[in-house]
């Protein structure tokens, strides 16, 4: 059953939509404006939006701006009044799907909404990754961006073809690395790993190319290497940036010829071994000053894959936050069925320094910490708090910032008139006011603390 989200300020509208399509079988959530309906998408999302224009507190356009950053996937139809060509051009340059004028002939709609329906699910086939890959891969993301990569991964995965992906640490480059091997022929085959970081130097051969019996003091057995275990597979070597000047003269011999010989070994090991490499540092600059070999560049760099930092794709910082709290759900035996408004708005904000790994372990802290079956701005560690304060003010001062900070002022200010007008309505009552608002009785308090309404 499809969820549609009915947003409008006239209760009669409400209504008659409402009673239209629960008959046509969908399941209706309604809210009385944008901001009322970003707190139900975040409770319990929706599969279409549908949406008046003029409305007070965020208004149509407002709301499908907010719902085209954090739910791409999730079709707006705009339904309005005030239909002019103009206004329906630019609801449709921003991403609305449809726009109906009112009055409008019931079918008119039907049809619309189920085309938004059929739309969503192809979405959903097409650029997110089934249940079944998410569960294998763990990687998530609907960002044009990562788009682009995924759809690299299908081109590259058959072919022996050398890959060399770079991002930040914490980007998730092994993951892509295994999602290439397992979509390759030789996904029977093993793929075997190396952190290039994690190996002393004097070890690092004998770790690659393995080592005969007495090659050295303290080698009592013959050892086969991490190219020898990779063969009719994948070998990963993570942040070869790191290797030693000396063992990138033997990594360019190997990629070169498909053979090595052991420490202390006089045999030449003919091996077939698809080669993966990663890495945090800017190769080229490294090249340039000296400390990587330019030969050894280009023959890792054939097919670059670079993946972006968090910050660079945060349209998938909905759908990443959703996973891990299912993860987690299930890894820790909780019920946390999403985050409220407030911290999504956070998310979105923060810089994530550490990428998805550091999300990945601030959810597992939250969901494990929260106190109730939603995850409030309470249960948001303080130091993430701090970071984002010193992040922001450090930004520089341009348009952009300035124009990003007078959003943010406005959407608090509207936010405040709005808790204020909600406690009046509700006599000071915080229970019944945060029921109204769709917060818990605590994150409504944090609010009033925060614009000085608790009197």
């Amino acid at each position: 059953m499809s969820r549609v989200l009915i947003v409008d300020d006239e209760l009669n509208m409400r209504l008659v939509l409402g009673a239209m399509l629960r008959k046509e079988g969908y399941e209706v959530a309604t809210a009385a404006d944008g901001v009322e309906a970003l707190a139900l998408l975040a409770g319990g999302g929706a599969d279409v939006v549908v949406t008046d224009l003029k409305m007070p507190n965020l208004d149509g356009l407002g709301l499908l701006e907010r719902v085209r950053s954090l739910y791409p996937s999730v079709p707006v139809i705009i339904i309005t009044a005030y239909g002019t060509v103009a206004t329906a051009v630019d609801a449709l340059k921003k991403g609305a799907f449809d726009y109906i004028t009112k009055p409008f002939e019931q079918e008119d709609l039907k049809n619309v909404l189920a085309k938004a329906v059929k739309t969503r699910n192809l979405n959903l086939e097409e650029l997110v990754m089934n249940r079944e890959d998410i569960e294998r891969y763990g990687i998530v993301g609907t960002s044009p961006e990562m788009l682009t990569v995924f759809e690299t991964i299908k081109r590259v995965a058959p072919t022996t073809t050398t890959i060399l992906i770079t991002g930040e640490t914490g980007t998730g480059k092994e993951l892509i690395a295994d999602a290439i091997h397992l979509n390759s022929p030789r996904r029977q085959n093993p793929i075997i790993k190396i952190n290039c970081a994690a190996i002393a130097e004097n070890l690092m051969e004998s770790e690659l190319f393995g080592h005969e019996k007495g090659a050295f003091t303290g080698a009592a057995v013959t050892k086969p290497g991490r190219f020898e275990l990779a063969h009719k597979g994948t070998l990963f070597l993570d942040e070869v940036g790191e290797l030693p000047s000396a063992m990138q003269v033997k990594l360019l011999r190997v990629l070169q010829e498909q053979a090595f010989e052991r420490v202390g070994g006089l045999r030449t090991i003919k091996v077939d071994v698809r080669l993966i490499a990663a890495t945090n540092r800017n190769l080229m600059a490294d090249v340039k000053a000296g400390r990587f070999r330019e030969d050894l560049f280009y023959r890792l760099n054939v097919l670059p894959i670079h993946l972006p930092a968090l910050r660079e794709r945060k349209d998938d910082i909905p759908a990443l936050t959703d996973f891990f709290i299912d993860k987690f759900n299930r890894k820790l035996g909780r019920e946390v069925r999403g985050v409220e408004q407030e911290v999504r708005d956070l998310f979105l904000r923060y810089p994530w320094p550490g990428n998805i790994r550091e999300m990945e372990n601030l959810l597992e802290r939250m969901v494990l910490m929260s106190r109730g079956d939603t995850i409030t701005a309470e249960d948001v560690p303080p130091e993430m708090h701090q970071a984002l304060e010193e992040a922001e003010r450090s930004l520089p001062d341009t348009p952009a910032h300035r124009f990003k900070e007078i959003i943010r002022s406005q959407t608090e200010e509207v936010e405040r008139q709005m808790i204020a007008r909600c406690l009046e309505e509700c006599g000071g009552n915080v229970t019944h006011a945060a029921r109204r608002l769709g917060l818990s009785r605590k994150g409504l308090q944090l609010k009033m603390i925060k614009y000085d309404l608790r009197k």
